[in-house]
């Protein structure tokens, strides 16, 4: 079965579960009217099917390769991309004085759901774009926002961020790439960066990298680093473009998906650059494009957990074995359906938690409320390690589903798995974006989360009459979570940090369950089934993440390295 894109996913979440309502109602967002919104989606859907999705094995059979200096991209990604920018769908939540739709950050998400979905390799491309864009209309002087913003949003230039190096991964601060003052504005950038995703391409005019350095009064550490706009060609003052910068690619990564995707060691030798935001202030810019495609990761988890969901379920209602009822297919047995329904019942849960998270986001751009920027910052971490935790899980599940076929690359469904795992990687580890929950998002005192686990068991409690028998689990479940979360805060960090991966877990279940009941509320058979089975047989596994939280450091710590050793 070809991928097809969940557009009515997108349209039942906005309308009736994750409060989309709120933004349209603000001033900053009054254009995403119903009928724009739909008009988005279906567009959006019919790219990523009919144009996006043929892309997906070329780019795993056929990967990117370096010849000669030059990235040669996979066949058809040109095609695919040149679709994608002549759109709109870059820019569909840039500021439109630079050419952007100004869109809400939702739609965006539900565009790059399905786009993950039809092709992540390809999707991987815009995504980098976007989160430049922020990174640019947040910090950058107004004559980089020119000279930039305009190409970048249409597509003719693409974007890329360069953090990581050979000794400095997680530890950013650790970085040993130089920047020098050459007395005109701009400085010398030298050093070398590795994985950096879509480094270059021979499909658009300029490559555009943000590269994070040191100059030479900065300080040890993050507080040091600047971020630099260091790109391919230098543009002229007209905006046409000039010389070779001194640059290049050394080397594509040999990774074990995402093989569409160039992913490159880059080593840049007294290259021109130019500051963004203020000297020593890099961490902060280079955050803003993190955060923003830490929400963009976390859809990428969820766009491939659909498609293998897809993928998995084509398979299970055509293959015949063993004595089966009904069709006689896989499906009807009870263990191929026991999968076929977590996969799709994880994917809601995750779809709903990055798609509230985004209209935290929306909420506290058009508003300003400190409100909404809590709620925003909170269910970041959350979205990135769920979403991607999730795709992993449903693209393994997928495998399983398939059978010994499941092992032959052929089917394609291996490869689901191949491209995800990554996610749970890049943008900062899943076991930092726990320790981010449990550290920086808490140092309210767990303010924000509490506010949230107020409005889940409110919401229960609306519903007590309704649906009592899902009521009830999702409210103790709330009430657990929110007990641990008391006392996670009188704990010193240690005792956190040897708990923040269950947390994350724990919270997440316990969002997921909250969504499938909404989503149960709105009468709909099938979707009180889902809701049924997630909140009896997944929710309670929140039980077990908890009891591990609240163990601390002691027993973990305990364990020697002879220990492991041994």
């Amino acid at each position: 079965m070809p991928y097809r894109s969940p557009a009515n996913e997108f349209r039942f979440l906005m309308d009736h579960v994750v409060g989309f309502d709120q933004v349209a109602a603000t001033d900053r967002y009054a254009e995403a009217t119903p009928d724009t919104c739909d008009a988005i989606i279906t567009e959006a859907a019919k790219l990523c099917d009919d144009i996006i999705a043929p892309l997906q094995r070329p780019g795993d059979m056929h990967p990117a390769k370096l010849e000669n200096g030059v990235v040669r991209t996979s066949p058809g990604f040109g095609d695919g991309f040149k679709a994608i920018a002549e759109g709109g769908w870059i820019g569909i939540s840039a500021d439109p004085e630079y050419g952007g739709m100004g869109l809400p950050l939702t739609l965006a998400t539900s565009v790059n759901d399905m786009m993950a979905g039809a092709c992540l390799s390809l999707q991987l491309n815009p995504l980098m774009c976007q989160g430049q864009i922020e990174a640019l209309e947040h910090h950058a002087s107004d004559t980089i926002k020119d000279t930039y913003l305009p190409k970048l949003i249409s597509g003719e230039w693409t974007g890329t961020m360069n953090l990581t190096e050979p000794q400095a991964g997680s530890d950013v601060g650790a970085l040993r790439s130089k920047a020098e003052p050459k007395g005109d504005g701009s400085y010398a950038i030298s050093g070398q960066k590795i994985y950096i995703s879509w480094a270059d391409n021979d499909f658009t005019e300029n490559v555009c990298h943000l590269v994070l350095a040191r100059l030479p009064d900065g300080v040890p550490g993050t507080k040091g680093i600047s971020l630099f706009m260091v790109p391919k060609f230098i543009p002229n003052e007209d905006g046409t473009l000039g010389d070779r910068n001194s640059l290049r690619v050394v080397s594509l990564e040999h990774k074990m998906g995402l093989h569409g995707s160039p992913t490159a060691v880059m080593e840049y030798d007294n290259a021109r650059g130019w500051l963004v935001g203020p000297e020593h202030g890099g961490m902060a810019a280079m955050f803003t494009m993190m955060n923003n495609a830490r929400v963009g990761v976390a859809t990428q988890g969820v766009g491939v957990a659909e498609a293998a969901y897809q993928h998995a379920l084509a398979y299970a209602m055509d293959r015949k074995q063993g004595r089966a009822g009904g069709s006689g297919a896989i499906v009807e047995h009870a263990d191929v359906r026991r999968m076929l329904a977590s996969m799709k019942a994880d994917t809601f849960a995750a779809r709903a938690i990055t798609m509230a998270n985004a209209v935290a986001i929306d909420m506290s751009n058009a508003t300003g409320d400190a409100g909404w920027k809590a709620r925003a910052a909170l269910l970041t971490p959350i979205s990135k390690a769920f979403g991607t935790d999730i795709g992993v899980e449903v693209a393994a599940t997928g495998i399983q589903a398939h059978g010994g076929m499941g092992f032959i690359e052929e089917t394609g469904a291996a490869q689901y798995a191949r491209d995800v795992r990554v996610a749970t990687i890049y943008e900062g580890t899943n076991g930092i974006q726990a320790m981010d929950l449990v550290a920086r998002k808490m140092m309210d005192g767990g303010d924000a989360a509490v506010a949230l686990l107020d409005e889940i068991e409110a919401a229960a409690e609306a519903a007590k009459d309704t649906l009592p028998d899902l009521v009830e689990p999702v409210w103790q479940a709330c009430e657990s979570l929110r007990e641990t979360t008391e006392w996670l805060v009188g704990q010193d960090m240690n005792d956190r940090f040897a708990g923040a991966v269950p947390y994350l877990r724990a919270f997440a279940r316990v969002l997921g369950g909250h969504y499938h009941l909404t989503a149960a509320l709105q009468g709909d058979e099938t979707r009180k089934r889902l809701a049924t089975f997630y909140i009896k047989r997944l929710l309670p596994e929140h039980a077990g993440l908890l009891a591990h939280v609240r163990e601390g450091a002691d027993d973990l710590m305990a364990l020697s390295v002879d220990d492991l050793v041994a």
